[in-house]
């Protein structure tokens, strides 16, 4: 399961197959697929990345007159600065003024690169909140939601079910929410400080991915 909105399912998927990984497509849980479940038969206001539009079909994507708003991610590009322009923001702000609903992929506040820490649409989402006040749907992690979905699909009980990511927040804190156990690897987003300043700890944290069997193998 995962927060990304750069890509559609099919794309993550193939790049995870690419990585030597065995998986089928619909093994692959993504905001955009949760989305057009979630908005199907709407019109919606959708102010995302192009790579998700694929997941997103079959829901009614229009400019104006809207009954929810649907925001997505961000990523290093010039189609950022073009998607959450101020004429584009300002349009989402009429339209939840008007009455629609505010959705978002999720509520990052950043997202890592290989250059460091990059601001994320959280701060958009935010800012739209604030503007119109109204609170925002999450339909990503750290959403409950998100996570039974996630559940239901393995048919698995959430206290024998392991979460394994590098976002404290997203990943770890939104698991066991939900009464999973999770592990945090040192990757990616993982910050010692975040660790150290939270009251809410994984059951066990890792240098790799790579160290996960032989970690459980001698834990469990």
């Amino acid at each position: 399961m995962t927060n990304s909105t750069t890509l559609s399912r099919a794309q993550l998927t193939a790049q995870l197959v690419a990585m030597g990984i065995e998986l089928d497509e619909d093994e692959v849980q993504t905001t955009g697929d949760v989305a057009a479940r979630t908005l199907a038969g709407r019109r919606v206001l959708a102010l995302t990345m192009p790579g998700l539009l694929d997941d997103l079909e079959g829901l009614q994507l229009v400019g104006m007159n809207v009954d929810a708003v649907l925001i997505g991610g961000a990523d290093e590009g010039e189609e950022t600065g073009r998607i959450f322009s101020y004429l584009n923001l300002n349009r989402a702000f009429h339209e939840l003024e008007a009455g629609a609903e505010l959705y978002c992929l999720h509520k990052n506040k950043w997202w890592q690169t290989a250059d460091g820490p990059r601001l994320d649409t959280g701060a958009f989402v935010a800012g739209l909140e604030f503007a119109a006040g109204v609170e925002a749907t999450v339909l990503g992690k750290p959403s409950t939601a998100y996570f039974e979905a996630a559940l239901a699909a393995l048919d698995a009980e959430p206290g024998l079910t392991w979460m394994v990511g590098d976002d404290l927040e997203g990943d770890c804190i939104g698991a066991a929410n939900h009464g999973m156990r999770t592990i945090l690897v040192r990757t990616g987003k993982f910050r010692p400080d975040e660790v150290e300043a939270s009251t809410s700890q994984p059951d066990a944290i890792v240098s790799s991915i790579a160290q996960l069997p032989d970690w459980l193998e001698a834990n469990l």
